[in-house]
């Protein structure tokens, strides 16, 4: 896989009438998109680190470049079953901003990139009320281009380190009581 570079930035639509570039990719045989200016690079899956006690998206840590990354199953995270590495997958490198008001690099394990596309504002509807098959928070928009509709994400929402660790601790709060225990607590 070839790498690219680009400027940090957010990746939502843009408010401005030019058109914004979005970085198309498949996930579980249909399209989303990330705002080109938070991609980083693009780069060949190849073997993680686990880490234990990390939620079922995260499925590892690699070394990029000797900065340790951690990387997302985007699958999993929506909610659906773990992607299957195939010799398309590969791994989406995103700068975020963090809550400390610093950046944030994530790994994402997408199913093939497929190509960079220009989407202007008028072309860009708001996301759905409901059935997308994913939380409305982590779409920004939905684009329509060449007469289909392509899921553009809210990256910040979807890669958020901190709501992964609210999930993980719950499950391991979970996984040390007794099922009894979380039962009664339900009901409380």
């Amino acid at each position: 896989m070839s790498a690219m570079s680009t400027q940090p930035n957010g990746a939502g639509p843009q408010g401005g009438a030019e058109p914004s570039q979005y970085l198309t990719f498949m996930l579980g045989g249909e399209t989303f998109a990330i705002g080109i200016l938070a991609i980083k690079e693009i780069i060949e899956y190849h073997d993680l680190t686990l880490v234990p006690m990390m939620p079922a998206c995260v499925r590892g840590v690699i070394n990029l470049r000797g900065a340790v990354v951690p990387v997302m199953d985007m699958q999993t995270r929506f909610g659906r079953e773990a992607s299957p590495i195939t010799k398309r997958t590969c791994i989406v490198i995103v700068e975020l901003e963090a809550a400390d008001g610093g950046r944030q690099v994530v790994g994402v394990v997408v199913d093939g990139v497929n190509e960079v596309l220009e989407i202007a504002p008028s072309d860009i509807e708001p996301p759905p009320a409901f059935g997308a098959g994913l939380r409305s928070d982590f779409i920004a928009g939905v684009g329509k281009v060449r007469g289909r509709f392509v899921i553009l994400l809210a990256v910040d929402q979807v890669l958020s380190l901190e709501g992964l660790e609210a999930a993980r601790e719950s499950a391991v709060d979970g996984a040390s009581r007794p099922p009894a225990m979380l039962e009664a607590e339900s009901r409380a």
